[in-house]
């Protein structure tokens, strides 16, 4: 019902007026510390958060979370690393906030299994919410309508 006429369009104007300002990556870095500080204090460090050009919303993944083992010497040195679509620079802030917290969630849970997701609620209690509506997000950039 949403996707038909302008109402999804209706729906995100009226619910999120305004953009994030989360617009270069040192921005979304600090924010996505922030939060990894705040529930997954023991996790390793985070080295680096960026937006990344996406060919493909749809078919490709939002948001990569790398893990890299690398060997200095004798030391084996790991860098966690988060990759968010180009294309959610546009996105509001709490849609950004759940890819976020979806990233940040692999840090300890591996799989997209029922402690995942207990994770993702615990950062951001509306997570399903937000993820379906991460969802509509979508089909607007894929319609490639923009209500900023």
């Amino acid at each position: 019902m949403l996707i038909c006429g302008n109402k999804l369009l209706s729906f995100f104007k009226n619910k999120y007026p305004v953009s994030h300002t989360l617009k270069n990556d040192k921005l979304l870095f600090e924010f996505t510390n922030e939060l990894k500080q705040r529930y997954l204090k023991n996790a390793p460090k985070l080295q680096q958060v960026q937006y990344k050009k996406q060919k493909d919303l749809v078919k490709n993944a939002l948001g990569t979370h790398t893990f890299k083992r690398q060997q200095h010497g004798g030391k084996l040195k790991a860098k966690h690393e988060i990759a968010i679509a180009e294309q959610l620079r546009l996105a509001p802030e709490p849609l950004l906030k759940a890819l976020v917290v979806h990233e940040l969630a692999h840090f300890k849970e591996k799989d997209h299994n029922k402690s995942f997701y207990n994770l993702c609620c615990h950062m951001e209690p509306e997570y399903h919410q937000l993820e379906l509506e991460l969802r509509l997000f979508l089909v607007l950039r894929q319609e490639q309508l923009s209500f900023y």
